[in-house]
């Protein structure tokens, strides 16, 4: 019996020191993302356009292929003539010049402008050691702060050097530090995020 309680301690003892040693997991520092793939927070009355929005597409003189729809969950726009357009991510002016470009195939010289009637509030999943862990709705190109301040702020058992985004689309887990984000230092304070996205404080 002593010989079989001193192997389960034992193993009880390597098992522990096996969690201990795991590592943090992959994570890329939100300063160390590359420029090219960086989207950070629009600024005022430079809306970014999110699934969910409901938008006025008018295209001058031509009222038949003008319209009014809300952008679907995957992100696109359909439109007469030419289908079916990407419009998450992109600014109101964006989208009305790639729907001119579209539709010069159809139309000479069209003009395009592109209207946000309705804005899709964001819902993100704020979990870990936070005051009130769960969703939260957030404004549209809101950031890790806001996020944290709706659920919060960290706990007193928070690691504050431990805060993390787990996106889906790149799948990417990005990690900041909470003095940099509340201090307004690196890019922390500019990372907009985006529906689906996971705030994590561990």
């Amino acid at each position: 019996m002593r010989k079989i309680a001193s192997r389960l301690i034992l193993s009880v003892v390597l098992l522990s020191a096996a969690i201990g040693c795991k590592g943090p997991g992959t994570f890329v520092w939100v300063d160390e993302i590359p420029a090219a793939e960086f989207t950070p927070r629009p600024e005022a009355g430079n809306y970014v356009i999110s699934a969910g929005d409901m938008l006025n597409v008018r295209v001058y003189n031509q009222d038949p292929i003008s319209t009014r729809a809300r952008v679907r969950p995957d992100g696109k726009l359909s439109m007469p003539l030419i289908g079916d357009v990407e419009a998450r991510g992109k600014r109101p002016a964006e989208l009305a010049k790639l729907l001119e470009v579209r539709l010069k195939e159809f139309i000479v010289a069209p003009a395009v402008t592109v209207i946000v009637e309705e804005s899709q509030a964001m819902i993100i999943a704020v979990l870990g050691e936070v005051s009130r862990p769960g969703n939260v709705q957030l404004e549209n190109g809101s950031g890790v702060v806001q996020a944290l301040a709706a659920a919060g702020g960290p706990n007193e058992f928070a690691d504050r050097d431990r805060v993390f985004v787990f996106r889906k689309n790149p799948q990417v887990r990005v990690r900041f530090t909470y003095e940099s984000l509340t201090r307004g230092e690196g890019r922390g304070p500019a990372f907009a995020l985006q529906q689906g996205d996971v705030v994590v404080v561990e």
